[in-house]
């Protein structure tokens, strides 16, 4: 866990190690076993809310694939059998076709495809039949994690700073700010370089007054 957590950072690369699981262990261990198995589910759907971790779930299958990752479409011809798909439902109509294709083909093969949207499948605005087949795959619902372990993140990352990160700072920034981890750890990151330049300990003040500056 420890180890785990120091390695999530805006600016770290998206791997499963990388990944604070929480409530979305199911997804993970699944998603590890086909990064390296050729068997398995051909069809893999991720949904939630922003910032629950499907995209980075699905580049860090992706880079343990070695497969193509795509993101608001250009998606390519069926004839590639591993490849990941982020954001379906801002997928244009003739990528929707494109994708619909390449289930079939990825099926057909015994390749992987693994695909995220915001919603169940059978909520997306998207084609019937592309709903319908991604409805037939693995289909996991991602949940943010809870607040007890956005706070042991938060702690442990100060702690590797090098910061003491009292818990009324910890609450004001769970309680104030956008809530999903990788932007709370930059904020850590963030109020620990204006403690610095401040040359003022971190506290919940000066927490206040970095956020009232933008900084």
């Amino acid at each position: 866990m420890r180890q785990l957590i120091l390695d999530i950072r805006s600016d770290a690369f998206p791997d499963f190690h990388n990944f604070l699981p929480g409530p979305n262990q199911e997804a993970l261990a699944a998603l590890t076993q086909l990064s390296t198995s050729p068997s398995g589910e051909s069809v893999v759907y991720l949904w939630g809310e922003a910032g629950v971790g499907k995209s980075h779930l699905l580049q860090a299958w992706a880079t343990r694939a070695r497969a193509p990752y795509f993101a608001h479409g250009a998606l390519p011809e069926p004839d590639v059998w591993h490849l990941a798909v982020d954001d379906v439902a801002q997928l244009n109509a003739d990528d929707q076709i494109r994708l619909f294709s390449l289930i079939n083909a990825v099926r057909e093969q015994g390749g992987h495809l693994i695909v995220a949207g915001n919603l169940p499948p059978n909520q997306l605005l998207v084609r019937a039949d592309l709903a319908t087949r991604l409805a037939q795959g693995l289909v996991f619902r991602l949940l943010p994690l809870a607040d007890a372990d956005k706070a042991q993140a938060l702690a442990i990352r100060a702690e590797a700073l090098g910061v003491n990160l009292p818990e009324d700072v910890i609450r004001h920034l769970l309680t104030h700010c956008r809530r999903d981890l990788p932007h709370l750890l930059t904020l850590v990151d963030g109020l620990d370089a204006f403690s610095l330049s401040r040359k003022r300990p971190v506290s919940l003040p000066l927490l206040k007054d970095m956020l009232a500056q933008g900084a």
